[in-house]
Order: C-alpha cells, then sequence, then structure tokens
C-alpha cells in the first residue's frame, strides 16, 4: 500500500498489514493527546509500546509525516506536530474554501443517489450526536467517525478529485483541534441543529444558505478553540 493511499483511508478501518496497525494506533494516540504536540517520539520506547518493530515503527512515523501530525528531525528523529491558534485559522481559512466550493458544486450536479448517501449520513450523525453528552470516548469516536462520513457525503457529487482530495487534507488536520473543542472543555453550542439546519438547506437544493450554513458551523469551531487556555495549545514545553 502507498504512502498516499495509506494516509488517506479512514483510521478505522481493519489494518492489513503491521504498518497500517502502528499507523493508525499512534495517529489516533496523536490526536487523542496521549502524545502531546512537541513530544519526543522515540523509536526504541514507542515499538515496546506498541509492539512492533523498530523499522515498522520509523515506517508508520513516516506516513505520519505525510500527513502533517509528525514532524521529521534529520537525525534527531521525530515530533509529534505542534497546534497553534495561527495554525488552526489557516487550516480552517483554506477548507471553508474548498468545502463550499465543493457543496455548491454537489448541490448542483448530485442526484437522487447523492441526496439519499446525505439522508443515511445525517441519520447515522444524529444517532451518534445522541450519545455525545455522555462523554464517552467510544461516543466521541463513533462520532467523529460519523461526522467525517455526512461531510464527506455532503461534497460527493463535486466533479473535482482535487477539491475533495485536499478537503479530505485539512479534514484531517482540524480533528486535534475539533477533539479539544468538543470534548475536552466543550462550550455551549447545538453541533446538532447545526448539522440540520446544513442538512436541510443542501436538500432543498438551496447553495447559498447551505454554503453559508457550512461557513459559519466550520468558524464555530475556529471561535470555540480561540477560547480555550493559551497553554492547552502550546504543547511544545511539555516534553
Amino acid at each position: 500500500m502507498s504512502e498516499a493511499v495509506l494516509s488517506q483511508a479512514p483510521a478505522s478501518a481493519e489494518p492489513k498489514t503491521l504498518v497500517e496497525g502502528a499507523y493508525q494506533r499512534l495517529r489516533r494516540d496523536i490526536i487523542e493527546g496521549v502524545h502531546p504536540p512537541g513530544e519526543k517520539l522515540r523509536v526504541e520506547h514507542l515499538k515496546d509500546q506498541y509492539d512492533v518493530g523498530a523499522g515498522t515503527l520509523r515506517e508508520a512515523l513516516l506516513l505520519l509525516v505525510t500527513d502533517a501530525l509528525v514532524v521529521a528531525q534529520g537525525q534527531r528523529g521525530f515530533r509529534v506536530a505542534p497546534i497553534s491558534i495561527e495554525d488552526f485559522e489557516d487550516i480552517t481559512r483554506t477548507r471553508i474554501l474548498l468545502e463550499t466550493e465543493a457543496l455548491r458544486q454537489s448541490i448542483a450536479l448530485g442526484g437522487e443517489d447523492w441526496e439519499a448517501s446525505v439522508v443515511a449520513a445525517f441519520h447515522r450523525l444524529s444517532r451518534a450526536e445522541q450519545k455525545l453528552s455522555d462523554h464517552d470516548s467510544e461516543a466521541a469516536d463513533e462520532w467523529e467517525k460519523r461526522n467525517r462520513n455526512f461531510h464527506d457525503a455532503l461534497i460527493a457529487a463535486s466533479p473535482s478529485r482535487w477539491i475533495r482530495h485536499f478537503q479530505n487534507i485539512l479534514y484531517q488536520q482540524s480533528e486535534r483541534y475539533r477533539r479539544i473543542s468538543l470534548f475536552r472543555q466543550p462550550v455551549a453550542r447545538d453541533v446538532h441543529a447545526e448539522h440540520q439546519a446544513l442538512f436541510d438547506s443542501t436538500l432543498a437544493r438551496d447553495a447559498e444558505r447551505a454554503t453559508a450554513i457550512l461557513t459559519e458551523h466550520i468558524l464555530r469551531t475556529l471561535d470555540s478553540v480561540r477560547h480555550m487556555p493559551t497553554d492547552f495549545l502550546d504543547g511544545t514545553s511539555r516534553r
């Protein structure tokens, strides 16, 4: 499996190789903060923690470099990529540009099969959102997966594979920040109502309203992160 293909595979997919398994576990632990931003990732320690060989772990770390979740430091090894409000602002602005255009194209071009996939994805997401208040890690994982599926379904009818490719990268990059916003120090926010409004306007084929709601939906996560304590985003001094 190539690096490009693996880095686009859903983190919840069943691993087919030792490298893929180590990649998925490390990626999840980085996103969830088990390995905080800036932490040095020592191969000699992590190979035992993840029960793989040093070569396998290095390959997994290199895949995480392509995901921009890990930084390679030449002969000094690897570190978890830092996070910052400036980085998330950049991610957010670029994601809005791409995702709203892809949604506009999908609304214009999507047929009944696209509509059906959006309906199904929204239904599954709504069921997951009913469990979010339990503050359960498994419920959070399930919500994250279904949230991604819903956003993917919304733009699936876009004919531009490049827009969808780069939107996918940006969505993955925003996941660490989204976890902080929704699950570590949540603010008063009705995420389900936001998704309901986005769903309704999309099925009504109201591109102007749907893209405006999507923009506001993405910006609210940025606003939530802006209200986090500054040391929560600064993990470079922890390790």
